[in-house]
């Protein structure tokens, strides 16, 4: 139904930049929250960040903020994360997700849509 496809990810050093996209299909971008999580091998799913539908609003884990960005474009229906000063702790799946409720929590049940996501490695 709903399709969220991320982009963005690859193999980086340590201190480099990424910035991720993740396309959302349909015409109803503007109306959900968006969020980025990453799993990496053997952990659970890790919040990342969040913003409001308006861009108003945004949420941050302690272990990216300062470091990684999340914003959006709903005129693209494109969500952004801009992640700097890359450490190779942050090596994991980075996958996008999508709330119809106004929430920008920090839980995966607060969101109803996933992409597949996309693959950050960082060596050091």
């Amino acid at each position: 139904q709903k399709q969220l496809v991320e982009s963005g990810g690859g193999s980086v050093q340590a201190g480099d930049s990424l910035r991720l996209s993740c396309a959302v299909s349909g015409r109803t971008f503007s109306s959900y929250t968006m969020a980025w999580f990453r799993q990496a091998p053997g952990k659970e799913r890790e919040f990342l960040a969040a913003i409001s539908w308006n861009s108003f609003n945004t949420n941050y884990a302690d272990s990216v903020k300062g470091r990684f960005t999340i914003s959006r474009d709903n005129s693209k229906n494109t969500a952004y994360l801009q992640m700097n000063r890359l450490k190779p702790e942050d090596t994991a799946v980075y996958i996008c997700a999508a709330g119809y409720r106004p929430t920008y929590g920090s839980k995966p049940s607060d969101y109803n849509y996933w992409g597949q996501g996309t693959q950050v490695t960082v060596s050091s």
